[in-house]
């Protein structure tokens, strides 16, 4: 299996995802978008602000630079929601440049970072990259139940709704 195309397809999935879920939460009452709905993060809000954390501020930089910036899990650090939809798309739109970037070798070899407490770490690459995305793909879901609940389902963020609908396509070698 070719790497490069099997992750490029999951990043264009997280792209496609965080576009439809912030099409899904826009208009939905600030009550309803910050109240605690029994997430992991408590709300909406808290949970799109943990993926921001996770998978953009984190995981990303330690993918990039091999670093592990010191980051808050924290439902307000960026407490204006058109901010936070602005930097969760503009997150997931860095992804798939990166995963062209990367080589045969480097998804077969390790992702060595820096701790946030400043330990060396080392971890498979293409296992961790593919619990990052796991991870925004759980905490998406989580986050469509909440809406579900609230009677705003939406089964298209669903990742075999994607796949049928948007067939992966190969990027430019």
């Amino acid at each position: 299996m070719n790497l490069n195309v099997y992750f490029a397809t999951l990043a264009r999935y997280n792209v496609w995802a965080t576009e439809r879920l912030l099409e899904a939460v826009a208009d939905v009452s600030e009550g309803d978008y910050r109240r605690d709905a029994g997430l992991f993060f408590r709300s909406i809000h808290g949970t799109l602000a943990h993926l921001l954390v996770g998978e953009h501020q984190l995981w990303f930089r330690r993918f990039a630079e091999g670093v592990s910036p010191v980051v808050a899990l924290n439902a307000d650090l960026v407490p204006e929601r058109q901010a936070l939809a602005a930097q969760l798309l503009a997150g997931a739109r860095r992804w798939e440049p990166l995963i062209a970037s990367l080589s045969p070798e480097r998804f077969d070899g390790l992702l060595n970072y820096t701790t946030m407490r400043g330990q060396p770490a080392s971890l498979p690459f293409a296992a961790t990259l593919g619990h990052v995305f796991n991870h925004g793909t759980h905490h998406r879901g989580q986050i469509t139940a909440a809406l579900t609940a609230l009677g705003r389902p939406c089964p298209e963020l669903d990742m075999v709704y994607f796949l049928q609908t948007q067939p992966p396509q190969e990027s430019p070698a």
